[in-house]
């Protein structure tokens, strides 16, 4: 019986993956600092072990996986390689996984957990599904037809994978300590295309994606008119969006969705596309969309007192404008409270005009100090400099942070990719 012992299991990739081997009937336990991460709930649920990094860990007969964050250096994967192990990384492994499935690869620079969360949601109401979302969440399916992942471009991890479908959200520049610029970020995404081996779904409202190349069939979907799928008579409501798609002109069928914004429909327009692709009956599609929960981190709401507060992964300017969007559809009547806090400083540096133009969509800002990585060199930046582009905007830490209270029947949206969270309960704890 093999065992496989993941190095950094509370990754998200990692996570998600643990669970989709347990599920198939592998036994599994995995290695990580002992701080707590919201990933490691659905390994405790499933009775994986989770045990300190230490050499000890690892013994003959198992197969090491490793998370992309660890090097060859690390004291647990020296010990794999001194033992003779197979040692794989986290990427190759999943690259050769996949190839027992029809594999859709959902990539993008924004929108992919949600789009991967809504694709398998609806995919596995019609058959037999596995899954693994960027948000720690996988599934592991005895004879599964499909699997539908999660492809991140940082690092251009993504070309590890040879997928038969993939889907494409957009191309936008992010990720500055990596890429150059946006035609690096593209000229990744272009790569990724020619090892596509049945058919893309791309946004072609994106100007970006309007030029990508493949061998395979390229099926655009989006509002604009040239789209093969098309959204037209949007109707957007405070209980959600229903919109009417149209396969090249000719009008398919009528959609809705219990979510909010522009990207929502997008996403739900790729899964409505690769479905008809495939032939899934469109009567599942359409109720499997409006049973859709979400993901974790993405606008997950909840209300205390007069107050809706909701959290969001948000941590690029083009999220930002999205999430506060989403907002105001939802609740047009309530005043919108930003609470940001950026990730890197490298990111914060590259966008900072940006961040302020999508900050000052809300009503009102209060910034926490930038979630800054080990690797960087950070100069002089700080919090102030994007604070004096966010008029009004305040400076908040975790001691001052029930002055929110302040904002009666607001919307308070966390935002960020660091540890946001810990202002959240912060705040929580202050009102409870």
């Amino acid at each position: 019986m093999t065992i496989y012992h993941f190095v950094g299991i509370k990754g998200s990739g990692m996570s998600a993956l643990a669970q989709i081997l347990h599920d198939m009937g592998f036994e599994v336990q995995g290695s990580d600092v002992e701080k707590t991460f919201f990933t490691q709930v659905a390994l405790e649920q499933a009775g994986i072990k989770i045990l300190p990094f230490q050499r000890e860990n690892i013994k003959p007969g198992m197969n090491v996986i490793v998370g992309n964050a660890f090097p060859d250096t690390h004291e647990e994967v020296e010990e794999a390689v001194k033992l003779g192990l197979p040692v794989i990384r986290y990427h190759r492994f999943l690259g050769d996984f996949m190839k027992q499935f029809t594999s859709i690869a959902i990539t993008g620079a924004h929108g992919k957990t949600s789009t991967t969360g809504l694709l398998s949601h609806v995919m596995k109401g019609a058959k037999p599904t596995a899954y693994l979302i960027g948000d720690g969440t996988g599934k592991g399916v005895v004879g599964a037809e499909y699997f539908a992942f999660e492809a991140c471009e940082y690092r251009r991890h993504f070309l590890s994978y040879f997928p038969d479908y993939a889907v494409m959200t957009n191309i936008d520049f992010d990720h500055p300590d990596y890429f150059a610029n946006v035609d690096d970020v593209f000229s990744a995404f272009q790569e990724m295309a020619w090892q596509v081996k049945k058919g893309i779904f791309a946004c072609g409202d994106d100007e970006h994606l309007q030029k990508i190349q493949a061998k395979v069939p390229v099926v655009f979907y989006g509002f604009g008119d040239e789209n093969d799928f098309q959204a037209r008579n949007v109707e957007k409501t405070t209980e959600g969006t229903t919109f009417e798609v149209y396969v090249r002109n000719t009008y398919y069928n009528t959609f809705s969705i219990p979510t909010f914004g522009d990207h929502n429909i997008l996403n739900a327009l790729s899964v409505i596309a690769l479905s008809h692709y495939e032939e899934l009956d469109a009567e599942v599609v359409k109720e499997r969309l409006m049973t859709f929960e979400g993901v974790k981190r993405r606008f997950t709401e909840k209300t205390i007192g007069t107050q809706v507060i909701i959290d969001d992964y948000a941590h690029h300017p083009t999220e930002i404008k999205a999430t506060v969007e989403a907002a105001r559809q939802k609740y047009p009547d309530r005043e919108v409270v930003a609470v940001f806090q950026p990730h890197t400083f490298s990111r914060t540096q590259a966008f900072l005009q940006e961040f302020a133009d999508s900050l000052n969509l809300a009503d009102s800002t209060y910034l926490c100090d930038i979630f800054g990585s080990a690797r960087e060199n950070h100069g002089k930046l700080s919090i102030k400099d994007l604070a004096d582009k966010v008029p009004g905007s305040k400076i908040i830490s975790e001691e001052t942070i029930s002055s929110l209270s302040e904002h009666n029947n607001s919307v308070i949206l966390f935002m960020g990719a660091g540890d946001i969270q810990k202002y959240q309960s912060a705040y929580e704890k202050t009102l409870e």
